[in-house]
């Protein structure tokens, strides 16, 4: 069945990709990482589509932890200021918005977090803290289907950014699992916190 074995194939991509940057993770952008977040009086989070959503993932688990957490761009949240962190995700790191709202917070003297794939782009460039995490590096050299598979080439399943947003959300998962253990949380803490009216 082509749909199984599509399915199949993707979610094995995905998930090894997921072990190898796993295993790739530099250990003081990661430790500088969490520690920056302990230390913010307020954490911003923002990110352009996909690339968004996961940022909002990340910032509720955060409130369940009980940190002072906001999304960029809602009705409630307040103005930015020095002694906040934003915490910018882009795959790209040349997203105008993620770019241009992190150039404003740096000016406000909040510390910025960069997750991007590329440590040169322009959001990396402007972070103070920065975490690199792969995304999907090359697209298909060979775009006639049969010529590709008589070469042992195999499209991608996981088109555009799906790696990083996925790796991403896996990693910031990652991240509040260490926050737990850090500020001596318990997921009956966190359930204490979740939402009653949905």
């Amino acid at each position: 069945m082509r749909e199984m074995r599509e399915i199949q194939r993707a979610m094995r991509e995905i998930a090894e990709q997921m072990t190898d940057v796993s295993k790739a993770l530099d250990g003081k952008q990661v430790k500088d990482f969490v520690q920056a977040l302990l230390r913010a009086k307020r954490v911003f989070v923002i990110g352009a589509g996909r690339s968004g959503l996961v940022a909002k993932a990340f910032a509720m688990r955060m409130m369940h932890l009980g940190l002072d957490t906001y999304v960029v761009g809602e009705t409630i949240t307040p103005a930015l200021r020095s002694g906040d962190m934003l915490v910018a995700v882009s795959g790209s790191g040349e997203t105008s918005l993620t770019v241009g709202a992190a150039e404003i917070a740096k000016k406000i003297g909040a510390r910025i977090a960069a997750v991007t794939s590329y440590p040169n782009s322009s959001l990396a460039k402007i972070a103070d803290y920065l975490v690199i995490l792969p995304g999907r590096m090359k697209t298909e050299s060979t775009t006639d289907f049969v010529h590709r598979e008589l070469k042992g080439e195999y499209a991608s399943l996981a088109p555009l950014g799906t790696i990083f947003e996925i790796t991403a959300l896996v990693f910031f998962d990652g991240v509040i699992a260490s926050l737990m253990t850090a500020l001596g949380k318990k997921e009956e803490d966190l359930r204490a916190r979740h939402a009653t009216i949905e």
